[in-house]
């Protein structure tokens, strides 16, 4: 139970501090908040708890390809934006667009030789 305290709380501070430097310097912040800091971490924990190669390989290819139906939603929320959408409206319309493409990916992705 602690462990997942720990691992919550990081990725807690890790948020806080992209929205805080977000503030002052909006592209820094989208630079950190781009790493892949979350997968790494993931892949830490998973590896600690079930240090197994074939399962970390197959865990770090299928991020790779499920990070790409998220990425249209980094162009289609400031296009809304800058139309004059307001920022739910545009966020949703990102969370939308992502969702279907992750929906796409999964029945498509095996059928293109995608291994998940």
């Amino acid at each position: 139970m602690w462990s997942f305290v720990a691992k919550a709380l990081l990725a807690g501070v890790i948020i806080a501090a992209i929205a805080e430097l977000g503030r002052r310097l909006p592209a820094m912040a989208a630079l950190i908040a781009s790493l892949p800091l979350v997968s790494i971490l993931g892949m830490i924990f998973l590896w600690h708890a079930r240090p197994d190669a074939e399962n970390m390989a197959v865990h770090a290819q299928a991020t790779f390809w499920f990070v790409l139906p998220s990425l249209p939603m980094f162009l289609l929320i400031p296009v809304l934006l800058r139309q004059g959408y307001g920022f739910w409206t545009a966020l949703l319309a990102g969370c939308v667009l992502t969702i279907v493409l992750y929906l796409l990916m999964v029945q498509f992705g095996p059928r293109l030789g995608v291994r998940f």
